[in-house]
């Protein structure tokens, strides 16, 4: 019976990144799990029913190409090998899951990144407002590492440092690894039948001070030291990370049924974002907005250019502003959506007009609400 009780059910959480390894998408002769992936695809079919946004983070580029390439050691024997093996098996992986999230009535669509284009302020913000848009328009978006263009990003576990990023990036609830161990042990449960599951940390420290990451944990495509690693990102952004068997079929819907997994908490969501744009970052400028965009902040909604009266400052698309009313009240802060000469050549203008102005299509908001924060 599926229950509310896993963080990571749709009542819980209303935008959840899932990660999936190698190991459970190619079996150990380089074949696509072609059955495994259409119970993941009825999974998410299902919780996108009940409401639930779904993000996929995919491996298995590497592994697919290299058997499509004939090439040794799953195409690891040398860089070049695993980013012609990532080149040729990215599109063959794109189209499994296009297809068979297809077959369910779902579009996919695909994006490549790599770490550093979450981590570059600007490319972080253009990751975002893409995964927004496609999130609304009801598609599931598919990402995986770059690994055709990657020098030292091609290792293991990149890709659940990756999907902790992006659930920033996608403002999730949730990120959950799936992998072929039930979560984080206090040992080996291959050799030590005394190992306990550990439901659920608070403390990643205090853990791991009584559990040893080493080759024992190293379960899955990226190791245990990986996951954890991920989960300290997800976890200081106030997104909860949980670990959780895969290996069978409908992976998320027996997650529901059992609630068993290593669950990372984190701080809240809302303490967590303000520690990062209310008191780490200082302000390259201030946008001066009218009353009626005050009653809009103050609503949960975006900034629009339309409400803004006046920009000061120096700052380009991405760096934190202040917002202050006209009485010069400092409201909030937020992360520019625009370079500050468009900022001002935009300013006041309703959207329609933007486009002329700009020469572009205009961005949906001068500082958008998933980045900003009322002080």
């Amino acid at each position: 019976m599926v229950t509310d009780l896993s963080p990571f059910s749709p009542g819980n959480c209303k935008a959840l990144v899932v990660k999936v390894g190698s190991a459970l998408l190619v079996d150990e002769d380089g074949k696509l799990r072609r059955e495994w992936l259409q119970s993941l695809a009825a999974d998410i079919a299902d919780r996108r029913a009940r409401g639930q946004r779904i993000v996929v983070v995919s491996s298995g580029a590497i592994a697919l190409g290299a058997r499509r390439l004939g090439l040794p050691k799953g195409g690891r024997a040398c860089l070049e090998d695993a980013q012609a093996a990532a080149a040729t098996g990215q599109i063959l992986l794109s189209q499994a899951w296009a297809e068979l999230l297809g077959d369910k009535g779902i579009t996919a669509a695909q994006m490549l990144l790599t770490l550093g284009d979450l981590e570059d302020r600007r490319r972080f913000l253009n990751a975002a407002a893409t995964l927004e848009r496609l999130l609304g328009l009801g598609v599931v978006p598919v990402l995986n590492e770059n690994d055709s263009v990657a020098t030292e990003e091609i290792r293991f576990g990149d890709n659940d440092r990756l999907a902790a990023r992006v659930g920033q990036a996608a403002a999730a609830e949730g990120v959950l690894l799936l992998s072929n161990i039930d979560g984080l042990f206090t040992a080996d449960p291959r050799s030590d039948p005394d190992a306990e599951l550990i439901a659920r940390v608070d403390d990643i420290d205090a853990v791991l001070k009584r559990v040893t990451l080493g080759e024992s944990a190293a379960m899955g495509s990226g190791g245990m030291g990986a996951k954890v690693a991920a989960a300290r990102i997800a976890c200081k952004s106030g997104i909860p990370l949980g670990i959780a068997q895969g290996t069978g079929l409908n992976p998320l819907a027996r997650l529901e049924e059992t609630c068993r997994c290593t669950v990372f908490a984190a701080v809240s969501a809302s303490r967590a974002r303000k520690a990062w744009l209310a008191g780490r970052l200082t302000s390259a400028g201030r946008l001066t907005i009218d009353a009626g965009a005050v009653k809009a902040l103050q609503r949960g909604g975006s900034l629009l250019a339309a409400g803004v009266r006046q920009v000061d400052g120096k700052f380009a698309r991405g760096d934190a502003i202040e917002i202050a009313d006209e009485n010069g009240h400092v409201l909030a802060r937020g992360l520019a959506g625009y370079d500050i000469a468009d900022a001002r050549a935009i300013a006041g203008k309703r959207t329609e007009a933007q486009a002329d102005i700009l020469g572009y299509a205009p961005r949906s908001a001068m500082v958008h609400r998933d980045h900003l924060v009322l002080l």
